[in-house]
């Protein structure tokens, strides 16, 4: 296994944030260092869900553009009010 390059990189803080991530740091028992890298890695994450969220809209607004095919707010209301009542019921079929 082949270990991974870590090279650092410099972030400009004001001194109220500073001190806030110091402050939090020790509260946990952790070092301001690990408080940012695991901020900044939930940060990713969390951005990185956002995206795919957002490009999966992207596509399905451009796949209805393309085909026509929907259901209608109350053909998915009903659907949903069927599902919430314990009912196991298959989504509508999308139509033009």
């Amino acid at each position: 296994m082949t270990a991974t390059a870590v090279r650092p990189m410099s972030v400009k803080l004001d001194q109220e944030t500073r001190a806030r991530i110091e402050h939090l740091a020790e509260s946990r028992r952790r070092t301001t260092h690990w408080m940012m890298r695991e901020a900044i890695q939930q940060y990713i994450e969390r951005e990185e869900k956002r995206e795919a969220f957002r490009q999966e809209g992207i596509r399905a607004w451009n796949e209805y553009q393309a085909t026509g095919l929907h259901v209608t707010l109350d053909e998915a209301d009903d659907w949903l009010a069927k599902l919430e009542a314990g009912q196991d019921e298959n989504p509508p079929e999308c139509h033009v």
